[in-house]
C-alpha cells in the first residue's frame, strides 16, 4: 500500500491566483488506501506549513499511529451519541444529557467534530454565563454551566473514542462558590408536620381513602428518616414495600445508584405509611403533574408562616423562601452524621463517594464549635463563668 506523502497545489486554483496566492496542500494515503487532502494556506508561509505537515504524516504512517480526519458532522454525531447511549439512562439524566447539547448546539453551531477545540468549549462558556438564571433578574450560575460541561465532555470522550475527534478539547470548570447547604431543622420540620401539612388540598386521587394530610405526613417522614430523593420515593411500588419486615426497595431504573437496594424503615415511618395504604400499584400516588407537586408543597409551608432567608442576587420569589423536598435529604444526613460512621451514611444516602456526602449535605458546624469549645484560652485572659456578663 502506498504510504507517501507530497505536498502540491491544484493546477485550477494556480490557474486562477496565480501560483503565490494558490493555497499549497499536502496529500496522503491513510492505512485503509484513502487518499486524504489538507490545506495549509497560500504563499511561502503555507507552502512551509505543508512541509512541516508532510515530516508529521510520514512519521505517523510509519509508526502506524495516524488518525486520519473525520468529516463526520455534530447533527449525526448527535442523534448516534442520544440513540446509543442517553437512551440507556434514566428520564432525568436523560432530559438533562439532551438539555446540555441542546445548548452547546444552540449557542457554538458545531460543524464538523474534528472542529471542535478549546477554543469551542471556551466560546461556549462565555455565551452561557451571558444568560439569564431560572429566576427573574438573575444569571446562570457556575454549577449550571459546568453541569453542562461535563455532559458535554462525556460527549466528546465518546467521539472521541468512535474516532470522530482525533484530540480532546481541554474543558475547564469554573470555580463554584462554596455556599453552606440549606436543609430542614427540627423546627422548621415539626412546622411543617404539625402546620403546613393539615393545609393540603392534593392529591385527591381517584379512589382515594385517606386524607391529603396523611399523604404529606407520610412522605415528609419518609424523606425525613429514610433520605431518599423525592424520584425515590413517587417511584416506590407497593410489591417494594413490606410493612411487617419495615423494609422498602429502592430499585435501581429509579435512583442514581443504579442498583437495587433494600433499605430498613422506622416503626414511625411504618405508622405513617399504614395510614394511606390503599388499592394501586403506588405507594404515594400523585394524579396531577410533577410540578404541581412542588407548588403544593411551597403553598403550604407559606401559609404555615413559614419564610426562610434568601442571600442570592435575583428577583425574589416565593420559592426562594420555602424548603425543596431535596432539603429534607440534607436534614437526613445533617443529624445523622454525628452519631453514624462515614461508611454507614454513606450507604444510607446511596453516593458513591463520601466525599460527596461530605461536600453537599454534612453540616459541620457543630465539629466546630467543639473545636472551640477546646481551643486553649491564653495566659492572663479570664473566660466568663456561665450566666456571668462579659466585661
Amino acid at each position: 500500500m502506498d504510504k507517501s506523502v507530497w505536498k502540491f497545489q491544484y493546477p485550477k486554483e494556480v490557474k486562477k491566483k496565480g501560483s503565490a496566492k494558490a493555497s499549497w496542500y499536502v496529500g496522503w494515503y491513510d492505512h485503509d488506501g484513502k487518499r486524504h487532502a489538507e490545506s495549509c494556506g497560500p504563499g511561502a508561509r503555507g507552502q512551509n506549513k505543508a512541509e512541516k505537515r508532510m515530516r508529521r504524516l510520514q512519521s505517523e504512517l510509519d509508526m502506524g499511529v495516524h488518525q486520519p480526519p473525520s468529516k463526520k458532522k455534530w447533527p449525526t454525531f448527535r442523534q448516534e451519541y442520544e440513540a446509543k447511549i442517553v437512551s440507556n439512562l434514566g428520564r432525568r439524566s436523560r432530559e438533562e444529557v439532551k438539555a446540555a447539547l441542546a445548548h452547546f448546539e444552540r449557542l457554538v453551531k458545531p460543524g464538523r467534530m474534528d472542529y471542535i477545540k478549546t477554543q469551542t468549549i471556551d466560546g461556549f462558556v462565555a455565551a452561557r454565563k451571558k444568560e439569564r438564571g431560572k429566576n427573574p433578574g438573575s444569571s446562570i450560575s457556575p454549577a449550571t454551566i459546568n453541569k453542562d460541561l461535563r455532559h458535554i465532555r462525556a460527549a466528546l470522550r465518546m467521539a472521541h473514542e468512535w474516532g470522530y475527534v482525533p484530540k480532546l478539547p481541554r474543558i475547564r470548570l469554573l470555580k463554584e462558590p462554596e455556599k453552606i447547604p440549606r436543609y430542614v431543622t427540627v423546627e422548621h420540620f415539626m412546622t411543617i408536620y404539625n402546620k403546613a401539612c393539615p393545609l393540603a388540598m392534593l392529591p385527591l386521587n381517584h379512589g382515594q381513602q385517606y386524607r391529603p394530610v396523611d399523604w404529606w405526613q407520610a412522605i415528609i417522614i419518609m424523606a425525613y428518616m429514610t433520605g431518599w430523593r423525592i424520584s425515590e420515593l413517587l417511584s416506590l411500588r407497593k410489591e417494594d414495600l413490606d410493612l411487617n419486615a419495615a423494609t422498602a426497595i429502592t430499585r435501581a431504573a429509579d435512583n442514581k445508584s443504579k442498583r437495587d437496594e433494600c433499605m430498613p424503615l422506622h416503626p414511625i415511618v411504618v405508622e405513617h405509611l399504614k395510614r394511606i395504604a390503599c388499592d394501586g400499584p403506588l405507594v404515594f400516588p400523585w394524579s396531577e403533574d410533577h410540578g404541581s407537586l412542588w407548588e403544593e408543597f411551597g403553598r403550604i409551608q407559606k401559609e404555615a408562616g413559614i419564610k426562610l432567608p434568601c442571600s442570592e442576587k435575583h428577583e425574589h420569589t416565593d420559592a426562594c423562601h420555602v424548603y425543596g423536598f431535596h432539603d429534607l435529604r440534607r436534614a437526613f444526613a445533617t443529624v445523622n452524621a454525628p452519631r453514624l460512621k462515614p461508611e454507614a451514611l454513606q450507604k444510607l444516602m446511596r453516593h458513591k463517594s463520601y466525599s460527596t456526602t461530605l461536600r453537599s449535605y454534612i453540616n459541620v458546624g457543630s465539629q466546630l464549635q467543639a473545636a472551640i469549645d477546646e481551643m486553649p484560652v491564653p495566659p492572663g485572659l479570664k473566660e466568663p463563668k456561665h450566666g456571668e456578663p462579659d466585661k
